[in-house]
């Protein structure tokens, strides 16, 4: 630990804290001061809503992996910049648990309650077969999206892109399917 982290460590000044985040704003090396001072804090706000060790620990990595990803846009504005990791896992943590519905829903079978009709499934396959001829980008952004209707940004997070990556992926994808489709249709 260095002596910034250690003075920040025992007195959590402003000052000290602040001047560790605009180090690793202009080099990333710097950030492990800061997460050397918010990690336990972070694993024990993110263990104690999640309830599993393996899972807090994937998701205490997501946070800090978004926090350093993020880092050039956060701003000082005199709030602890632990406010803004807790920020960071809770979004985690929420997004964490609709995956994990979702997921749950789909094994157990409690799909929507609308009847999906042979025609139905049928139709949806054959829109969905030429997808598989997309480059693999767009084929995962596509699937993310429209298959298991995921946002931009979560999308980001799986893909680590940035949302206007997503989203000119998805364009492409998009205009892709379209060509193919007017080709098949005449």
């Amino acid at each position: 630990m260095t002596r910034g982290a250690s003075a920040l460590k025992s007195g959590r000044n402003e000052p000290d804290e602040r001047t560790l985040i605009e180090a690793a704003q202009h080099d990333r090396r710097c950030f492990g001061d800061l997460y050397e001072l918010n990690f336990e804090r972070v694993y024990a706000y993110i263990v104690r809503r999640v309830g599993d060790r393996a899972t807090a620990q994937d998701l205490t990595a997501d946070v800090f992996h978004q926090a350093l990803a993020n880092l050039q846009r956060f701003e000082w504005r005199g709030v602890p910049f632990i406010a803004w990791l807790l920020r960071i896992a809770a979004n985690a943590i929420a997004d964490h648990g609709q995956r994990t519905s979702r997921a749950a829903k789909m094994a157990t079978g409690d799909a929507p309650s609308e009847e999906v009709s042979q025609e139905d499934l049928q139709y949806r396959a054959r829109l969905f077969r030429p997808v598989d001829d997309l480059p693999e980008d767009q084929r995962r952004v596509i699937h993310l999206r429209f298959a298991e209707q995921r946002s931009i940004r979560e999308i980001a997070d799986v893909l680590r892109r940035t949302e206007g990556a997503v989203k000119q992926l998805q364009l492409r994808g998009l205009q892709g399917l379209r060509a193919r489709m007017g080709e098949q249709n005449g």
